[in-house]
């Protein structure tokens, strides 16, 4: 907790009759109570970074890193932490929450305390989203290009990512062919709409939403690209400066709204919010493209209508990139570096290893092409079979193990015991499902880095209690039963590959 003047003695009085000390043990208790209360998420979404700068005079005075999460406490917690820190010093009649600086809190300009409105946009977001946490890491943009309509002119295309620099293959053919179709089309309605990718990290569907863009504008279309921390800060932001209603229609005026990484959206209102505008635009004819890290049925986060929606177009997976297609990135991208640095020369040998090297993205594979391209800059000698493994070498040992999600344990095992997911996640006691189900909590405690409650939410709301039990019964069988070990070694197997 930082601290300045009046408190950082700890033995001075701040004007309430109560020491410094005192009153920094107090916003501690207030703290811990605010944690027990709104449980670990909500807590570390808004309030891990707030911090107490004084009390004097009746008032607390706290500071956030970011304008975003002042305005955000300010219009959802405010009166919850004013009540808590009166119950623990009873002098404090008034919070104030400003914006420190980076190097230091500034102490936040003297004004009255905003209460939640009694009616208009932001008491709707309150009553309706109050308990629901974005992200900590969700601060305000620094360059954010504002203008009528509440900051809503998207964020820039990348112009090297554009369908002429993208490379098709085998797993993204199909991905491509459906995003250069929408993307020129020039006939009534709209194409698959929504048209929704999704796919692992680096798998290339950013690139697909940039040069949708791009080939869009160039035919005169209105475009506007958004990430989910662009849409969700526009639409706090024009709540918070009562322009709601210009943001919604500047949004609802376009030809071809792209939102990427929609797993991100949080926050009940702006959910609310995103489902009627993509409602707006499919009713009104207009084409969304939307980008995710899995399938709408799988974004449990997201309102289910919402989800039902994006469902309701045409859904793509882009896949794992297979060696050839790998090979054709690199190529590519080597001769790009060839046309800035001419004396730069990569063997086909050379090269060939690399492609079946780098196995998980091809964002690896432009690390490995800009390594190879310092070492022969800067030693400026030939880049060898040698020189290249040890170039790569961590890309190749250090990458992150696959990701396991409680969902895929959840559907592999219902599908190897001859049950649904919905039977898993179901109170049935049957024989027949209650071992598969057990099997599942199992893998989910030594496959994830989930902890026994949020195991248990996932199994159907169930106590970590449960959780535990299965989890230790489980390992007593597999210990007396080598069949039953095999199974769940098999198991791990499909889930890690």
């Amino acid at each position: 907790m930082q601290v300045d003047g009046s408190l950082a003695d700890g033995g001075g009085n701040n004007g309430n009759g109560t020491s410094a000390a005192e009153t920094a043990a107090a916003w501690a208790r207030v703290k811990r109570r605010l944690r027990a209360e709104l449980g670990e998420d909500v807590f570390a979404s808004w309030f891990a970074r707030l911090e107490l700068e004084d009390v004097s005079a009746g008032i607390a005075r706290l500071t956030v890193p970011t304008r975003f999460l002042k305005s955000w406490i300010e219009s959802h917690y405010l009166d919850r932490v004013l009540n808590t820190f009166r119950s623990e010093v009873e002098a404090v009649s008034r919070i104030e929450v400003g914006v420190r600086g980076p190097a230091a809190p500034a102490r936040p300009v003297a004004s009255p305390v905003k209460t939640h409105p009694a009616s208009g946009p932001l008491a709707r977001l309150h009553a309706a989203g109050s308990q629901t946490p974005v992200p900590a890491a969700l601060a305000e943009p620094e360059n954010a290009t504002r203008g009528e309509g509440g900051d809503l002119n998207g964020a820039p295309l990348d112009v090297r990512l554009t369908f002429t620099s993208f490379v098709v293959g085998r797993s993204n053919a199909l991905a491509h062919a459906a995003a250069e179709r929408v993307a020129r089309h020039d006939g009534e309605g709209a194409l698959y709409n929504p048209l929704y990718f999704h796919a692992g990290v680096g798998l290339g569907k950013t690139h697909l939403l940039h040069g949708i863009g791009h080939a869009a504008r160039e035919a005169g279309r209105r475009v506007i690209y958004l990430t989910a921390d662009r849409f969700m800060y526009g639409f706090v932001n024009a709540l918070k400066t009562q322009n709601a209603l210009a943001f919604k229609e500047r949004l609802r005026a376009i030809d071809l709204l792209i939102l990427d990484d929609v797993q991100f959206i949080q926050g009940k209102s702006i959910q609310a919010e995103f489902g009627h505008t993509i409602n707006a635009l499919i009713d009104a004819g207009r084409q969304v493209v939307v980008a995710s890290d899995r399938p709408p049925t799988e974004l449990e986060a997201l309102d289910e209508r919402v989800r039902s929606r994006l469902a309701g177009g045409l859904v793509v997976e882009i896949g794992s990139l297979d060696e050839q297609l790998r090979a054709s990135i690199l190529s590519a991208r080597l001769a790009a570096v060839r046309a800035s640095h001419p004396n730069f020369e990569v063997s086909p040998t050379v090269a060939a290893y690399v492609a079946k090297a780098i196995t998980a993205n091809g964002r690896d594979l432009e690390g490995a092409v800009n390594r190879l391209l310092a070492h022969a800059t800067l030693t400026g000698a030939t880049v060898t079979m040698e020189t290249a493994e040890t170039a790569i070498r961590d890309l190749v040992k250090n990458r992150e193990p696959k990701r396991i999600k409680i969902e895929d344990i959840q559907k592999l095992v219902a599908s190897r015991y001859n049950v649904s997911r919905s039977d898993i996640l179901s109170e049935r006691r049957t024989a027949a499902v209650v071992k598969p189900r057990q099997i599942a909590m199992y893998l989910s405690k030594v496959l994830t880095l989930r902890s026994l409650p949020e195991i248990g939410r996932r199994f159907g709301g169930r106590d970590h209690t449960t959780v535990l039990h299965a989890v230790r019964k489980i390992e007593k069988q597999i210990g007396e039963d080598a069949v039953l070990g095999d199974e769940v070694e098999l198991l791990k197997r499909m889930l890690q590959d």
